[in-house]
């Protein structure tokens, strides 16, 4: 009876048109993002993809077009609502960019959904095919995801592995990008229940069980060992954002920041570490009133000890026009600045507006001048710590782009501001990106944020300490050490190479035994 039922349901799903077809697709979507931090409802990635296939199973290239565009549509804007909050700070300016930011982005994203089941369909690849060519396609998408356009790769379906320790292992092997192709895998195979064929479905426990089996071996064998010496001090003020750059309340926010890292314990720490422009004020230059600025925050560092903060910089070039970098400056007790990073991966709209001379949007971020992007992936040397790749905001969230070519770094270290979206699962979802490539590289990370999460976060991806979102203090913790180069931090793009060989293999037998048969 089971069985009778989801062929049932199968069927219903094929045979949908017009609106009840789109809500149908926009439904599983929306059922699909629940896989996504802070929910991690793993069972419901079973139903939004089994439900996905049996849609466009049948149906023409492009009605599958339109069913994934649908679906992408769903899952994109439900993943992403939290983009709202950010615009709601300044409402009355860039309020009335919230239907484009959240549905638009969402509609936009949703082309990569749509030309994933569009490739199934024109692939002719019959339901026991399917699920592969699915995961194929899928994985593909989100690769091109993470690269047009200066790329986007938010909320990948590797994302939910995260939901067990044992599970986001597989990250170490797979990276990211090939982990979603596995998860969507996964997901898919037990479409096969609804024509009475367990096998597949069998084989997607398999895989699951596999897959945490030798996670939970890896675990076993970790040392949760720290590093002698080090002693941070992750400093989180969670000033609401609507104050930050408020002219009136700059002055006492980076007073507050101060004396709050000067709290009890300050004296232990080797290092104290603030979030994106935890100071609002730009502190690198040669004028008096910067010198003075820096002398104020020197305040901050620990005796013998070092300071990592956030900051804005400008410089004037001969011309006279003036440059803004989203920068990171190591400060030392005198105040001196030892080490600078800027920005390389801009946030569009956020701090810059892309093809401004056509498009008639506001930054979100408050400004008349946009940012300009850094050299990319750097190591910095901050004396006392591990070689660390310093990345800003959402640099954390792109796989394969977090360390610089050449000699590899010990420390991922994270400094973002993620107050703009309040209390939603956006910190959550870049909280969880941060693990994930702690994973992938095998390096611990240092992840400090305005409003929350901060952490410290070891090569496992485990949180050895952390302060939840919208906290106010300090976090103090030791450092775990960075591991050996994992099988996806040598191979890179490998991974996804070989597994687009196989699912596509797999797939192409699969077709030729069902028209064989």
């Amino acid at each position: 009876m089971r069985v009778l039922n989801l062929g049932s349901a199968a069927a219903y799903l094929g045979a949908l048109s017009g609106r009840r077809r789109a809500a149908a697709a926009i439904g599983l979507g929306v059922a699909g993002a629940g896989i996504l931090p802070p929910l991690y409802l793993f069972p419901l990635g079973f139903a939004a993809f089994v439900g996905l296939l049996w849609m466009i199973e049948g149906a023409r290239v492009r009605s599958a077009f339109w069913i994934g565009w649908l679906f992408g549509l769903g899952h994109f804007a439900a993943g992403l609502y939290w983009i709202a909050n950010a615009l709601m700070i300044e409402w009355w300016r860039v309020g009335w960019m919230i239907p484009f930011a959240v549905l638009g982005l969402g509609a936009v994203l949703g082309v990569f959904v749509g030309a994933a089941t569009a490739c199934v369909r024109a692939a002719k690849l019959p339901a026991a095919a399917a699920p592969f060519g699915l995961a194929l396609f899928w994985m593909l998408a989100e690769v091109a995801r993470g690269h047009v356009l200066t790329g986007f790769p938010w909320n990948l379906v590797a994302t939910a592995w995260l939901a067990s320790d044992a599970l986001a292992q597989s990250a170490a092997l797979f990276g990211a990008y090939a982990l979603s192709g596995v998860g969507v895998l996964v997901f898919a195979l037990p479409a096969s229940l609804a024509r009475g064929n367990w096998r597949p479905a069998a084989a997607s426990a398999a895989i699951l069980a596999v897959a945490w089996g030798a996670g939970a071996y890896r675990l076993a064998q970790s040392d949760a060992g720290l590093l002698p010496d080090i002693r941070l001090r992750i400093v989180q003020p969670n000033v609401p954002q609507a104050l930050k750059w408020d002219p009136e309340a700059r002055e006492r926010n980076l007073e507050e920041l101060i004396a709050l890292t000067r709290s009890d314990g300050f004296a232990d720490a080797t290092h104290v570490i603030w979030s994106e422009t935890a100071t609002a004020f730009p502190i690198w230059g040669d004028t008096p009133a910067l010198a003075a600025r820096r002398a104020q925050v020197a305040e901050a560092v620990p005796p013998g000890g070092m300071l990592v903060t956030g900051a804005p910089r400008f410089a004037r070039d001969a011309d006279g026009i003036i440059y803004a970098w989203n920068s990171l400056h190591a400060m030392a007790p005198d105040g001196t600045l030892t080490a600078t990073f800027d920005k390389f991966h801009l946030v569009p709209f956020g701090e810059y507006v892309p093809l401004r001379e056509w498009l008639p949007f506001e930054r979100i971020v408050p400004g008349g001048i946009d940012f300009s992007a850094g050299p990319g992936p750097q190591l910095l040397a901050v004396r006392g710590l591990p070689i660390a790749s310093p990345l800003i905001c959402y640099e954390i969230i792109f796989p394969g782009n977090v360390v610089p070519a050449g000699p590899r770094p010990d420390l991922l270290l994270n400094v973002t501001n993620d107050s703009w979206f309040g209390q939603s699962s956006g910190p959550h979802q870049h909280f969880a990106a941060t693990r994930l490539r702690a994973v992938e590289e095998g390096l611990p990370a240092i992840r400090a944020a305005g409003g929350g999460i901060s952490a410290v976060i070891d090569g496992y991806g485990r949180p050895v300490a952390k302060l939840g979102l919208g906290a106010r203090g300090v976090l103090d913790s030791g450092l775990p050490p960075s591991l050996a180069a994992t099988p996806y931090a040598r191979a890179r793009s490998a991974p996804v190479f070989v597994l687009a060989v196989l699912l596509g293999a797999l797939a192409g037998w699969l077709r030729r035994y069902n028209v064989a048969t």
